[in-house]
């Protein structure tokens, strides 16, 4: 489970989808955005992330299942951008599910 800050959302998955960001979400294929908060100030948003990333897993996935307890990705909402002819975006392949994988991660 990936929690972090972005000030563009839309950029962020792009990434994520390119397998642009080293780290926990390239190396265990993270590609679905299940949870979003927007902040008006960068401190509280930043605040927020401190807080759920000590929170244990279970309470991330209640925190998830309380707002979208399907689990839908709401990047799909992106689907301009992941459009073959405005970006180079990997298919579904590969991709697997975060909210069954053992693992936590905390940064």
């Amino acid at each position: 489970m990936f929690v972090g800050v972005t000030n563009d959302l839309q950029r962020l998955m792009i990434e994520h989808w390119q397998g642009l960001v080293p780290g926990f979400s390239s190396r265990y294929k993270i590609f679905r955005l299940v949870h979003c908060e927007q902040f008006a100030d960068i401190r509280d948003a930043i605040e927020r992330e401190k807080e759920i990333k000590g929170w244990r897993r279970e309470k991330k996935i209640w925190l998830i299942e309380r707002d979208n307890p399907t689990w839908q990705d709401f990047a799909d909402n992106f689907s301009p951008v992941k459009s073959r002819s405005l970006t180079v975006v990997p298919t579904n392949q590969g991709r697997v599910r975060d909210d069954k994988s053992g693992g936590d991660e905390s940064g």
